[in-house]
Formats: C-alpha cells, structure tokens, sequence
C-alpha cells in the first residue's frame, strides 16, 4: 500500500506545512511526496531528507522573504531573482531519498503536468511556484509552464495517478483568501480540459481551521506570523499523528 505526502498551494502559508512536518516525521514515512507550488518547495526538501527542524529554520529565515517581492511591471508584478536563487540552492542541497513529484500547468492550454523525480531541475521548482499573470511563466522544453497550483491548491489527482492508495495531505491554502482569487479559479476550472481519472485514495487531511490569512499575508514574511502558522501546523499534525499512525 503506497503511501503519499501531499503538499499544497499557498505561499507563505507553506510556513504551517514545516510545522505540520515536524509532528509527522518520526510517525509518518510516506513513500512518495506530491507538492504543488510552495508544496513542490518543501516537499523537495522533504523528500531529500531535510530534518524538521531545519525546514521550519528555513521558514524562520527573514531570506524566506525574498521569495515573493514586489516588481514593476506586467505580468511581472514579483521579482523571480529570490525564487530563483533558492531553487538553485535546493536542488543543489537536496536530492530525493524517496520519489517525489511536482505539479505544473502548461498554459496557455492549462494541461496540468507531473514532473518527477531525475528530470526536476530548479527551473522546473520555479515553474511550479510561478503565479499566473504576477509572475512570468517558465520555458521548459519549449512549453510555457507556471504555478501548479493554478487548478487546484492539493494535487491529490496527482498522487492517484503516481500509485498512491493512501495519503496524508497537508492542506495550507482549503480556501483562496479572496472573492477576486475564488472566481479567478472558478473560471479556469471551465476552462481547463477534462481531468484524468484517477484511483481512489484514502485520504488524511491537515488543514487549519480557520484561514491563516488573506492575500498580504500569503504573499508577504512577517515573522510573528510564520512562527504562529508553523506552531498551528503542528498542532494540527499531532492531532492527526494517532490516525496516521494506525493507517
């Protein structure tokens, strides 16, 4: 029975995933990771072995803040430099101990994309996480892909798809934390071709209970608020450690 780590969208909001990590690891050891976005961050991480200790420092690093930072002009509304430079820095630090998969769409057609494991490279982690329409979308193999996390904030489709009959899913984004953000995505849920079929999973789910923030704050460091959604996605993991654990 293959179990799967599932990593959502979310930004900054990826900060609560660190903290969800460290009450799992030790109780939980998934045979694949699946991220999306910020997900597909952490989750190379994960996968290549990354302590918990040392992706929640990573979170608590005021550098982290260089991910998202405000550029002039369209569509890039955020600088990538940052992005990009801690791309680099993790796939040169990292490698996966255990396959590990990242979720891309192809626009403009909105194809969504696995992209797994030997032919991820930091272009492929900073196509993951590339906002459409703020942020510029990245060349590979002469397709234009962006955030994976445009069709869908959990890519457990994804996990489905790679084998997985069981996944614990860490969820930092349920809902968009905005009117404008909600009907964006309706529209290009219409918009985007049929969905592969995929098995059916069970399914752990770590979610807050009550949005981390809106969209600043998905978008902007702040230290007190990574050190609050890193300590709620922990407890949230504890409370989920004891059915993880009999799964």
């Amino acid at each position: 029975m293959a179990a799967a780590l599932v990593l959502s969208a979310g930004g900054m909001f990826g900060a609560y995933q660190a903290g969800a990590w460290r009450a799992l690891e030790g109780r939980f050891r998934p045979d694949l990771v699946v991220g999306a976005s910020v997900g597909a961050l952490n989750g190379w991480a994960i996968a290549g072995g990354c302590a918990p200790e040392e992706l929640v420092d990573r979170w608590l690093d005021p550098g982290t803040g260089r991910i998202l930072r405000l550029g002039i002009g369209f569509p890039a509304v955020f600088r990538t430099a940052g992005l990009e430079a801690l791309a680099q820095e993790l796939v040169a630090r990292y490698r996966p101990q255990v396959p590990f998969a990242a979720v891309l769409v192809e626009v403009p057609s909105l194809r969504l994309r696995i992209v797994r494991d030997s032919e991820i490279t930091w272009r492929h982690l900073v196509a993951a996480c590339s906002i459409a329409l703020v942020m510029p979308p990245v060349r590979l193999h002469g397709r234009l892909y962006a955030d994976g996390g445009l069709l869908g904030a959990l890519p457990l489709w994804a996990a489905a798809e790679l084998g997985a009959t069981r996944t614990v899913a860490v969820n930092a984004l349920p809902e968009m934390p905005s009117r404008l953000l909600r009907g964006a995505m309706r529209v290009l849920r219409r918009l985007q071709p049929p969905a592969r079929a995929g098995a059916a999973i069970e399914v752990v789910t770590i979610a807050p209970g009550r949005p981390l923030g809106g969209l600043a704050d998905m978008v902007r460091w702040r230290p007190a608020k990574i050190c609050r959604w890193i300590a709620e996605g922990e407890a949230d993991g504890r409370l989920a450690v004891s059915v993880v654990s009999t799964k």
